[in-house]
């Protein structure tokens, strides 16, 4: 930043202006008891090389994931992006603008919008998508606020298997408006248990999430949880990976009217967790009441093809009351990134892109499978993302492979009923099979010599 300093002629000049003494004056109406009565107790000041010098050493001490081999994943991706993509972002036009509330200077960033939109509504298969949802988590929140006004009811249902920072998100939002949060537990699969979910669909729950695949990669029964839901007269909202999309069923298609999910894998960097772009589409008749921005197609009264905003309902646009939501940053530009991305694979792009990711994960779960001390615990199929179990804490390898350069995953314990040695470990298509084979190595040196050769229960 540039640094512009007073100098004592020009604060008497400026004091004189507004007629007072000293700088002091102009905080004389706050309390003695409020104001600090001594200088402040700063270092002294630095010279501009000292500063330069301190940060260059503090940037230094950072690794960026180019650095690291990345298996983290929980809802934020390391995946690879086109150089197209970047070239396409930075462009002056998309770089800066901001928002599109005059359509006759704002087309080309209109028919962006609007053609992220109709790639959501192909991969859920849902009428109708919106723009500039912060990200997943509150994409989920807005759509059970849909949920819950469409149903007028003041019960939500949480599967403990939902990202435990979706859950945070949601029960955050919902405190403020009495909404009751129900977890649904987990079964021995790792995945939502149809039947205990059946006992807590009370009378009073408007709607319930089926996270697919979940929060521990697994897919889950989503015919059977979809039909419980159903038949408790609640609204079914799924929260997924869109990448699975490529290959698992859409929301439409399992009875979902609502659907949201975290499009950060469609060429927007992790960037250590943000920022990122959340989805969110639904069913026809839920079109007024979702929030965010929609863009709609039209003609002008000469017959030229045109893009507008439609169905306006941010509290930017019409009165506070009558809001639907207060979504009102623009995602635009990370719209746009997944955008070209999507346009650049296709639809077959997209499915080896999703077979990339089964492949992978797969090949580790085979790889970590034979190793003393570990064990897969559930079963059933995964996608992106699998749980291994050591018989040490993860937390001890996830430093052990810290120093050899390697992110191993994220810790589990007292997510969805794991323990102290659960690990979920993310492998996306960027992942090498020399790798994942790494991977393998070192937890083989790390369990070596904690086991004594005994295998743990899965």
């Amino acid at each position: 930043m540039p640094y512009v300093p007073h100098s004592p002629t020009d604060i008497r000049a400026m004091l004189d202006v507004v007629g007072k003494q000293e700088i002091g004056d102009l905080f004389s109406h706050l309390p003695g008891d409020v104001r600090l009565d001594r200088p402040l107790d700063l270092a002294p000041g630095m010279t501009e090389e000292e500063v330069r010098r301190y940060f260059r050493k503090a940037a230094a001490a950072n690794h960026g994931q180019d650095e690291l081999v990345s298996f983290l994943g929980g809802g934020v991706y390391d995946s690879i992006i086109p150089a197209a993509i970047d070239a396409i972002s930075s462009r002056s036009e998309f770089l800066t603008a901001y928002t599109p509330y005059q359509p006759e200077v704002s087309q080309g960033t209109l028919q962006v919008i609007y053609e992220w939109q109709s790639f959501i509504c192909r991969l859920t298969g849902m009428d109708v998508a919106n723009a500039s949802m912060y990200d997943a988590a509150t994409a989920l929140s807005e759509a059970l606020s849909v949920a819950l006004a469409a149903k007028r009811k003041k019960a939500i249902v949480l599967p403990v298997t939902l990202n435990p920072r979706y859950r945070r998100v949601v029960k955050t939002m919902m405190a403020g408006e009495g909404i009751t949060v129900i977890d649904a537990p987990v079964g021995p699969e790792g995945t939502t248990d149809p039947t205990a979910l059946a006992e807590v669909m009370t009378d009073d729950v408007a709607a319930c999430v089926i996270p697919n695949p979940n929060y521990l990669g697994l897919v889950e029964p989503v015919d059977e949880l979809s039909r419980v839901i159903r038949d408790a007269g609640a609204i079914v909202v799924a929260a997924v990976n869109p990448v699975a999309l490529s290959l698992l069923r859409t929301p439409a298609e399992f009875g979902a009217e609502l659907a949201v999910g975290e499009a950060q894998p469609f060429g927007v960097p992790a960037s250590w967790g943000g920022p990122l772009l959340g989805f969110l589409a639904c069913t026809d008749k839920h079109k007024r009441r979702i929030p965010g921005r929609i863009v709609g197609r039209t003609a002008d009264n000469r017959g030229n093809e045109g893009y507008v905003l439609t169905l306006q309902t941010r509290e930017q646009h019409i009165r506070r009351d009558k809001a639907t939501s207060n979504i009102c940053s623009n995602q635009a530009l990370n719209a746009l990134r997944a955008t070209v991305y999507l346009a650049m694979l296709g639809a077959g792009g997209l499915a080896e892109l999703g077979e990339a990711n089964l492949t992978r994960v797969t090949a580790l779960r085979r790889r970590v499978s034979g190793i003393a001390g570990v064990g897969i615990p559930f079963g059933g199929p995964v996608f992106n993302e699998t749980v291994i179990r050591l018989a040490r804490p993860a937390a001890e390898f996830i430093a052990f492979a810290r120093k050899r350069g390697v992110l191993a995953g994220i810790q589990l314990h007292g997510v969805a009923d794991c323990g102290t040695g659960d690990l979920l470990v993310c492998v996306t298509e960027k992942r090498t099979a020399a790798e994942i084979e790494n991977f393998g190595l070192l937890l083989e040196e790390f369990m070596s010599d904690a086991t004594g050769g005994k295998e743990v229960s899965a």
